[in-house]
């Protein structure tokens, strides 16, 4: 029997027990090529290593992509960053460097329905999550409101809260868009408060701060979410025109001249 058929087994039981698929993988084919190319050991431990690593790297991000509950066609690819006022363009360079979940801060983004405010904040998570693999998670306001008072009706509203507090980054999506009631927005009150320096909010709304005692229908609780929420904070205000109406208006222009022709 050859050394090799001897060693083999042993090697790829040990391999399975480190829990190295890709090293159980790749080591043979590497091993092969590193006695073409005449690699060192060290060289030759370094190439198998590293596609561990790297494999390893890539199922951690689809993990973190599948958790986040994001809707991945709003990427940073798809994104027309252009559109944006000069001012968000640098606030958005300085976000996706990840710093402020280091400080606990928050992420506003005001603007009118159509501005992009959910694409802006939803490609800024996914090129977090992606090149450097932070948590996060994405909800609209109103399903995030239903899950709340479900818990609190079935006495798990704390164990929720804590699982919501895993996540470096919350995305609440479109904060005002439907009016509810005071008792509905008291568990998205409680959420904020929870998370008030301990975990940072990326957060949508179509309203600005004026109005936002018609979202919690208490001047108070309003004060006190405003409050929170703008201590450590990073404000992008979007005022642009709709980029659905314009895109709109473009394929009505496309379509008139069509005609014409």
């Amino acid at each position: 029997m050859s050394a090799m058929a001897e060693v083999q087994p042993a090697l790829i039981e040990h391999l399975k027990d480190l829990h190295l698929p890709t090293v159980r993988q790749c080591y043979e084919e590497t091993a092969r090529r590193a006695e073409q190319e005449t690699l060192s050991y060290e060289q030759y431990l370094l190439e198998v290593i590293s596609r561990e690593c790297e494999q390893r790297r890539k199922t951690r991000v689809q993990r973190l992509l599948k958790e986040s509950a994001l809707p991945l066609e709003k990427s940073l690819p798809n994104f027309d960053v252009k559109r944006l006022p000069t001012k968000a363009q640098r606030q958005l360079r300085t976000l996706l460097e990840g710093g402020f979940l280091d400080r606990k801060e928050n992420v506003l983004v005001f603007g009118n329905p159509g501005s992009g405010k959910s694409h802006l904040l939803t490609a800024l998570a996914q090129e977090l999550v992606v090149v450097r693999e932070r948590k996060m998670h994405f909800t609209k306001c109103a399903l995030l409101m239903q899950d709340l008072l479900a818990a609190k009706r079935d006495l798990r509203l704390s164990r929720e809260l804590k699982r919501l507090g895993r996540y470096e980054g919350l995305i609440i999506d479109d904060l005002g868009y439907i009016q509810q009631s005071r008792d509905d927005m008291e568990v998205v009150f409680t959420l904020l408060a929870e998370r008030y320096e301990r975990g940072s909010v990326l957060m949508t709304s179509n309203l600005p701060f004026s109005k936002w005692e018609g979202i919690f229908k208490d001047a108070m609780m309003t004060a006190a979410a405003i409050d929170r929420l703008v201590h450590h904070c990073v404000i992008i205000e979007l005022n642009i025109p709709s980029y659905r109406v314009e895109e709109a208006k473009k394929k009505q222009h496309a379509e008139s001249q069509a005609d014409g022709e």
